[in-house]
């Protein structure tokens, strides 16, 4: 008897145990996470959105406002249709610009704002109409080796 009791409470805490490493293995990868704060949606149209994934962040100055809540491909415009929600008790003025930006030299993409100076703000469901693409890294090499190219005198 004392010996089952022992082996349900050792069983119950390795499952706990799993549990927290599972939670944290999703929260690291930024597949999960769990947010109580109210919050509205807005969509921007950008021409490339490179890298950029569901659920990556939304910053202002470095503090995390709102997530990429989904993208899709809008094909009336052949553009890139990117819905974000953000945070409630965050408030942009509906001339705020997005762009699509890098963690380091090779991190992960996010959207940084920058606040406009409209006396209105965003609400739910605005279209934001001033983006600024991703930077294709393979597009500035391209562009770097053709101007190279092009700079070399000419052979006689």
């Amino acid at each position: 008897m004392e010996r089952s009791k022992n082996d349900v409470w050792v069983g119950l805490f390795v499952l706990i145990g799993l549990a927290a490493l599972v939670f944290l293995a999703l929260q690291a990868a930024n597949l999960l996470h769990l947010s109580f704060q109210s919050s509205y949606r807005v969509e921007a149209l950008f021409d490339n959105v490179g890298g950029l994934k569901p659920r990556a962040a939304v910053k202002s100055g470095g503090v995390v406002v709102g997530r990429v809540a989904g993208i899709s491909f809008d094909d009336k415009s052949f553009q890139a249709r990117v819905r974000i929600d953000m945070e409630d008790r965050y408030k942009f003025p509906k001339d705020s610009s997005l762009k699509i930006l890098t963690s380091g030299l090779l991190g992960d993409q996010y959207i940084g704002i920058e606040a406009g100076a409209d006396d209105k703000n965003l609400v739910e469901g605005d279209l934001v109409a001033n983006t600024q693409s991703a930077i294709v890294l393979e597009n500035l090499i391209g562009q770097f080796l053709y101007n190279q190219a092009s700079d070399a005198p000419a052979k006689k």
